[in-house]
């Protein structure tokens, strides 16, 4: 592999000196079989992404189905009223700072959500896969 100090490459804008950048060989010099197999490499990370995007957003889905069926249960046994849900909106984003969705609006759309899907096994094979938003609209109307 050829490599190519800052000095050089400070005109195509590097960082810092005494930086050495690895430069892959052409593609033509590369080994025959390599093409293909590159290809086969590029396709599973892919698909990895892809898979590991919606496994996801199946947990997250489940996790506002939970979060949104933990509140219904509490109002129906309790009777609590809208102040918990603003409190609980303030709890979570000072336990979970980085996070963002817990907002009073949107644990009101888990507390719908659940209560428009109340069966979990239905939510697990069917709703889970459909994207958040598309869930969210679907609540709206």
């Amino acid at each position: 592999m050829a490599v190519i100090k800052r000095m050089e490459r400070k005109q195509r804008g590097s960082e810092k000196d005494q930086v050495v950048f690895p430069v892959p060989e052409a593609i033509m010099n590369m080994p025959e079989g390599y093409g293909p197999f590159i290809k086969a490499i590029k396709e599973k990370i892919a698909t990895q992404r892809i898979k590991t995007v919606i496994s996801a957003n199946v947990s997250m889905i489940l996790l506002y189905w939970e979060i949104g069926n933990s509140i219904l249960l509490r109002q129906n046994n309790e009777g609590w009223g809208t102040k918990v849900i603003d409190r609980m909106a303030y709890d979570l984003k000072q336990a979970f700072p980085e996070m963002h969705g817990f907002s009073p609006r949107n644990l009101k759309y888990m507390r719908k959500f659940a209560q428009e899907w109340p069966d979990v096994e239905i939510v697990q094979r069917t709703v889970a896969q459909i994207p958040c938003r598309n869930n969210s609209r679907r609540l709206e109307r």
